[in-house]
């Protein structure tokens, strides 16, 4: 069996066969971190083939942690020197308060998949234009088979209940509100704790929209309901947040085909996920939609979109990469 009642069990078992990505370059999905602060490593658990992610986690704002800081550094190498200034590495695992709290953020998937190996493996990167016609003949068609395929049903028992039920911070009582119930759950990517990196997803209850891709002028009011519930549930559960330190977006692509919205702290570090090109502002999908001419049956399926992607990954293989070897083979 491949699972564990107790999760943290797991990662000690971890047996490395191979870097799947690190460094400054090290990427996720063709998106490049730049900072350098994550690795992703390939091996098994119990024989079973898993991925572990290991990223560094964000400073702890408790003044005791801090305090302690300078005086636990070992093996600190001076860099360089000028004037006032002067540059160091170092290493924080010594003894003390330092020592006691966690500097890795360290994401699991276990069993993993070939899919899963690719998305996290050292990739080449492109920058896609998807037309309205590229929508309709092949990503629409490409969603489809995802969905079908049952790859939603995860997303489907977290909305139930089902699974990780102890994760959600927020819900409305499933089915009492309709078109706009929805829950609440943190980011694998937060640490729970630094509120000025907040990052929440939202999973709406309803499944006729899948992606930013469905939206049409008629969704406007639903949209700008979700935005203050939204704004509203978040600054509740964080009484020290106010709405405008809030902003809220989708993927295109998105990782899974079911609506749902990103809610970030605005001091949060724009790193890959809010990059140009993937994430789109919920109030730029409402105003793009608003000035649209048509009647309340024109969406965004009539606009072109451009993203990345990585060269490694099901749509560049199956879609962009034939249709540009199509447009050469003609040319």
């Amino acid at each position: 069996m491949a699972g564990t009642s107790n999760p943290e069990a797991l990662v000690p078992l971890f047996k490395l066969s191979k870097v799947l990505n690190q460094g400054p370059d090290a990427n996720i999905g063709g998106v490049v971190d730049q900072a350098g602060r994550r690795v992703s490593l390939y091996g098994t658990i119990n024989d079973f083939p898993s991925l572990l992610i290991l990223e560094r986690a964000p400073f702890p704002t408790a003044e005791n942690y801090l305090a302690s800081v300078p005086a636990t550094l070992a093996a600190i190498k001076n860099l360089g020197a000028n004037d006032i200034y002067s540059w160091y590495l170092a290493n924080s695992s010594g003894n003390g308060e330092a020592h006691q709290l966690a500097d890795l953020k360290i994401n699991l998937i276990h069993p993993c998949t070939e899919t899963h190996l690719k998305k996290y493996s050292k990739q080449g990167v492109r920058f896609v234009t998807e037309t309205p016609e590229i929508y309709a003949n092949h990503i629409k068609p490409y969603m489809q088979a995802k969905r079908e395929a049952g790859r939603l049903n995860w997303v489907f028992n977290i909305i139930e209940g089902v699974k990780e039920a102890e994760d959600v911070i927020y819900r409305t009582p499933l089915g009492r509100d309709g078109d706009e119930g929805f829950l609440l759950l943190p980011d694998l990517n937060w640490d729970r704790k630094t509120v000025e990196a907040l990052h929440l997803l939202c999973l709406v209850e309803r499944r006729d929209i899948w992606s930013l891709r469905d939206l049409k002028k008629k969704h406007i009011p639903w949209l700008q309901h979700m935005r203050a519930k939204l704004l509203e549930a978040t600054c509740n559960k964080y009484p020290d947040l106010e709405p405008d330190q809030l902003k809220l977006y989708v993927h295109y692509q998105p990782t899974y085909y079911h609506f749902h919205i990103h809610i970030v702290h605005v001091a949060l570090e724009a790193g890959a996920t809010q990059a140009t090109g993937k994430a789109v502002g919920l109030e730029s999908i409402m105003e793009t939609l608003n000035a649209m001419d048509g009647d309340d049956e024109a969406g965004m399926d009539r606009v072109s979109m451009s993203y990345m992607l990585g060269e490694a990954g099901e749509l560049w293989i199956q879609v962009f990469e034939s249709i540009k070897n199509g447009a050469k083979s003609r040319a």
